[in-house]
């Protein structure tokens, strides 16, 4: 089994990559592997709904990996009370080729309080392409606060949300496989 994990953030010292890389070590824990891509790392064009990108090689990259994954971390800051726009622009230059019968899990951070905008529309994005979003999701409110400067996780409730997290992502994308 291959989960791909996208860190929707371009920040450097970004919250989203350390909540992304949080989730992607307990799914390794449950001997998975894990790819992550990191979008500040690839260059991609804006979507202008075509089939080809020629010029951009990490579109091809970007849409095989995810491809050849049997599931799918997004994670995303919270920006105006949804999802990051190169999150959305890196979804919208996949089609359901690429992401139908995929199961994903949800992460979203904020600099305020917690709530669920950008994962409920992330929700409905995965589902008009034919994938399958888990149950339990993680929205880090006042992200600032939750991770040491390792990027280890402070709050031991938050913690165990993110070990929920990865058994529910690994246990529903083995039932989905089969």
């Amino acid at each position: 089994m291959k989960i791909v994990g996208i860190n929707g953030s371009l920040r450097q010292g970004s919250y989203t990559a350390k909540a992304l890389n949080a989730a992607a070590d307990r799914v390794r824990g449950l001997g998975v592997e894990v790819e992550i891509l990191d979008l500040r790392t690839m260059t991609l064009p804006f979507c202008n709904g075509e089939d080809a990108y020629p010029d951009y090689r990490d579109v091809d990259k970007l849409r095989a990996t995810v491809k050849s994954a049997d599931g799918l971390i997004l994670a995303t800051p919270e920006y105006h009370g949804s999802v990051s726009g190169v999150l959305k622009n890196a979804l919208d230059l996949m089609s359901f080729e690429h992401l139908s019968g995929k199961v994903a899990g949800l992460v979203s951070v904020l600099g305020g309080q917690s709530n669920n905008n950008a994962l409920n529309d992330l929700r409905i994005i995965v589902r008009w392409v034919h994938g399958w979003v888990i149950p339990e999701q993680v929205a880090i409110g006042q992200a600032w606060k939750a991770f040491d400067e390792q990027g280890k996780l402070l709050d031991e409730k938050l913690s165990q949300r993110f070990d929920q997290f990865a058994e529910s992502l690994v246990q529903n994308t083995r039932k989905l496989r089969s």
